[in-house]
C-alpha cells in the first residue's frame, strides 16, 4: 500500500488523536460492567477504533518504524471490527481501552511532538 506524504501522515495522526480523545470521553463514566451493557457506547468506541486502524494504514512507515509500538495490532483490530465483528467480545474491547489505549496515546503524542513540532 502506498503511504501518504508527511503532511498527510500528520493529518492522519491528528485523526487518531481525535479518535482516542473521543474514546476516552465515551468511556469516562463507564466501568467494565456498564460498558458491557451500553450498546451505544460500544458502537461509538468500535467506530473510533476503526478510524484509528484505518488512519494508521496511511501513515508513512518511515515515521512509525522509529517508535516501538505494535502497529500491526492497531491495523489488525480495525480488520477484526470490520470483518469479524460477530466474534468481538466486549470484555476484550474494554481491556484494550484500559490497557492498550494509554500506550498508543503516549506513542502518538511522541510522534506528533518529535516529527511535527
Amino acid at each position: 500500500m502506498k503511504r501518504d506524504s508527511s503532511a498527510d501522515s500528520h493529518k492522519r495522526l491528528r485523526h487518531i488523536e481525535q479518535a482516542i480523545e473521543r474514546i476516552e470521553k465515551y468511556e469516562m463514566n463507564e466501568n467494565e460492567s456498564s460498558f458491557d451493557a451500553n450498546l451505544i457506547v460500544q458502537d461509538a468506541v468500535l467506530f473510533q477504533f476503526t478510524v484509528i486502524g484505518e488512519a494508521i494504514q496511511h501513515v508513512e512507515d518511515d515515521i512509525l518504524m522509529k517508535y516501538d509500538h505494535p502497529w500491526y495490532k492497531v491495523r489488525s483490530f480495525r480488520n477484526l471490527i470490520a470483518h469479524e465483528y460477530f466474534n468481538i467480545k466486549m470484555s476484550a474491547v474494554w481491556q484494550i481501552i484500559v490497557k492498550d489505549l494509554p500506550g498508543l496515546k503516549e506513542q502518538l503524542l511522541k510522534i506528533l511532538t518529535k516529527e511535527f513540532s
